[in-house]
């Protein structure tokens, strides 16, 4: 919202600034009102004002000498000065008043149509200044999205280039071999390093095509009751392979009791699946993977804690964008593109529910916990929802 307007109200009688106040009491418009040229002072270094209503006979600092301190300071300099006068004046008198910095002058007793016109213009003025920079601002943070965004596609083209380049530059060298010696004793070896390889292409452009359709909001949900049991084991089974290879053990916290939801099952197996692969990469070899499942009123909760890398609160709030993975863990992704946990974070919102990652720093673990509103989508065939 549009922060108010503020006119500045100097006078040295009380009364006749509670009359100003009476007479240009409006929404939106904060009347800021002082007794002195010093007390004026005083609330110019803490507001930026529209207008200033300055009495000219004051005593002590009068009201020319204020507007000329005023014009003096780069901060006040600016500022549309009316004053006030209780008597008539020469033309010398007007023009030292329009010297010293007035856009106008008002006559005592105070017309109120009058004030009230005059004043409406500087408040206009003022509004309208606010919105161009509210508009200047938008677009130029619009402008450095767009340059952020342009950057991380270069950067994940290449990433992307790498990652698919390698598993391809594998298989040619094995499709040679394979070629030149196809009874050698090693071939059945060779064999299963490119169906990993495949397997490798197989879950990059699988994750490409989701990026793809959640962008486009096309992603399809295929809603239906299921035990959230099953598919949290079913997730552990997918990153299993993962989990053994760094030696890492598993512990899982299920329920005695089957706990109901309506969702894709494929799904949240999927969201599950990637947050075991992903303490799987960035947990050291040997390390502790727990799975969690909650049953809690309206909602169940999934956690998966390690004792693995870590967060800084700032790359807490940055794993869940598209394509960001933090640069201090690179080493420890295995070819990921940046895509799951962000991939996971869109999905569980799809559903009506939350994604959060709580860790104590670098080297401390982290723990991700989604929460799924147990009938946050009813069961149908399928839902497309748009992300635009």
């Amino acid at each position: 919202m549009t922060t108010p307007v503020k006119f500045l109200l100097v006078d040295d009688l009380p009364e006749n600034l509670l009359s100003l106040q009476a007479l240009l009491r409006r929404d939106n418009l904060v009347l800021l009102m002082a007794k002195s040229g010093d007390e004026a002072l005083e609330l110019l270094l803490e507001h930026d004002v529209a207008l200033a209503l300055i009495d000219v006979q004051m005593p002590g600092l009068n009201g020319f000498e204020l507007a000329e301190l005023m014009r003096g300071n780069e901060r006040t300099r600016r500022i549309p000065i009316i004053f006030v006068t209780a008597g008539t004046h020469s033309a010398e008198r007007r023009f030292q008043g329009y010297e010293a910095g007035a856009v106008d002058f008002i006559q005592k007793p105070i017309e109120p149509d009058i004030l009230r016109s005059k004043t409406e213009v500087f408040f206009e003025i003022y509004r309208q200044r606010q919105m161009i920079a509210e508009q200047r601002d938008l677009l130029q943070a619009q402008a450095e999205a767009l340059q952020l965004a342009d950057k991380r596609k270069d950067e994940f083209l290449a990433v992307l280039a790498h990652e698919l380049r390698n598993p391809l530059a594998a298989l040619r060298s094995g499709l040679e071999l394979l070629l030149r010696k196809p009874d050698e004793p090693k071939a059945a070896r060779i064999s299963g390093l490119m169906q990993e390889q495949m397997t490798h292409l197989l879950r990059l452009v699988d994750d490409l095509l989701d990026a793809s359709r959640i962008t486009q909001g096309k992603i399809e949900l295929r809603t239906a009751v299921f035990d959230l049991r099953d598919a949290a084991l079913a997730a552990v089974e997918m990153a299993r392979p993962a989990i053994d290879e760094q030696d890492h053990a598993l512990v899982i916290h299920l329920t005695d009791h089957p706990i109901e939801l309506v969702a894709d099952k494929l799904r949240i197996t999927q969201c599950i699946g990637n947050l075991l692969n992903n303490s799987a990469k960035y947990t050291p070899r040997g390390g502790r993977i727990e799975l969690t499942i909650e049953d809690t009123f309206g909602a169940v909760r999934v956690t998966v804690a390690d004792n693995g890398l870590g967060l800084t609160q700032e790359a807490s709030a940055a794993i869940f964008r598209m394509f960001e993975q933090v640069e201090d863990h690179l080493e420890h992704a295995h070819g990921g593109l940046g895509i799951g946990l962000a991939l996971v974070k869109q999905l569980v919102e799809l559903h009506g529910g939350s994604i959060a990652v709580a860790s104590d720093g670098p080297h401390q673990g982290s723990a991700f916990t989604l929460e799924i509103p147990k009938a946050g989508i009813r069961p149908s065939h399928m839902i497309s929802p748009s992300l635009a």
